[in-house]
C-alpha cells in the first residue's frame, strides 16, 4: 500500500463541513468483475458436481472471501478445506482477468474529476492484495492515495474497519467521506463507519435508506452530488 502524507491530499479543513474524500469499492463499483467472480465459483463448483443458482449468486456478492468460502461449503457439502477451495476460486478468476478488467460506466470520468479537483481517493475492497494490485493494473493505482486490501485487516465488510482504516490514513472525518459501494456488505460497512453512502446496485438490490443515496449508475455521481451527500450529514 502507498502512504500519504495528508498535508499533500487536499483535505478540507477550513470550516470543518466540507468533502474530504471518496472511498471506492472495488469489485462492481469501479470495475466490472463481478461476473468473473460469479463465472469462477459456478464453473468450479460444477466441475465438482454442484449447480450454483441466482439465490447463490446473491449472497456471495461483496464478500469478503472468508465468508463466499464459508457459505458456499455449507451449501455445497464439498470436502476440500477452506484454504484450498480459496486458492482455486482465486486461481480461477485471475485466469479471467488476463484478458483485462472493464471498466464500470463512469468510472473513469469520477476518477478523473476527483484528482482534478484534488479530493482523494482511496479503494477500499474485500479482494485481497494480489488481487488488487492485478486490478489496479487496468483501473490505475496513479488515481489512489492509497488501497486497503481485504486481508490486511482484522475484520472486513460488513465490518467497518476498512473504511475507519482508510479515514484513520487521511486524517479525515467519516462524516465528511463518501463511500461509493455496489453490495449490500459494503453499504452496511460504510454506514457503520459513519460515512454517507453512495450506492450503485450490481447484483443484489439495495433499498433506499437513512444515510444511502441508491443510483443506477456510476454514471450519475459527480462532484456536486458528492458535495450534497456530505452537507446532508453535517
Amino acid at each position: 500500500m502507498t502512504t500519504i502524507s495528508t498535508a499533500t491530499t487536499g483535505l478540507d479543513r477550513t470550516d470543518g463541513q466540507g468533502l474530504q474524500a471518496v472511498l471506492l469499492d472495488m469489485d462492481g463499483t469501479l470495475v466490472d468483475t463481478e461476473d468473473f467472480w460469479w463465472q469462477a465459483e459456478f464453473s468450479l463448483f460444477a466441475e465438482l458436481g454442484h449447480e450454483l443458482t441466482d439465490a447463490d449468486r446473491a449472497r456471495v456478492v461483496g464478500g469478503p472471501m472468508s465468508r463466499v468460502i464459508d457459505y458456499l461449503l455449507a451449501r455445497t457439502g464439498v470436502d476440500l478445506a477452506p484454504a484450498d477451495l480459496t486458492v482455486l476460486i482465486n486461481q480461477r478468476f485471475v485466469d479471467l482477468l488476463a484478458g483485462g478488467v472493464p471498466l464500470m460506466p463512469g468510472a473513469e470520468r469520477l476518477l478523473n474529476t476527483l484528482n482534478a479537483h484534488g479530493i482523494p481517493a482511496a479503494l477500499v475492497s474485500a479482494s485481497q492484495r494480489h488481487i488488487i494490485d492485478i486490478v489496479l493494473q487496468s483501473l490505475g493505482a496513479q488515481h489512489f492515495a492509497f488501497s486497503i486490501a481485504g486481508d490486511e485487516v482484522a475484520r472486513t465488510k460488513p465490518y467497518p474497519d476498512p473504511y475507519l482504516a482508510a479515514v484513520a490514513r487521511l486524517g479525515a472525518e467519516p462524516g465528511r467521506c463518501v463511500v461509493v459501494e455496489d453490495a449490500p456488505l459494503g453499504v452496511e460497512a460504510g454506514l457503520a463507519a459513519g460515512c454517507p453512502v453512495i450506492a450503485v446496485p450490481s447484483v443484489a438490490p439495495i433499498e433506499p435508506g437513512p444515510g444511502r443515496t441508491v443510483l443506477s449508475s456510476l454514471e450519475q455521481v459527480d462532484l456536486e452530488l458528492l458535495r450534497s451527500v456530505v452537507a446532508a450529514r453535517v
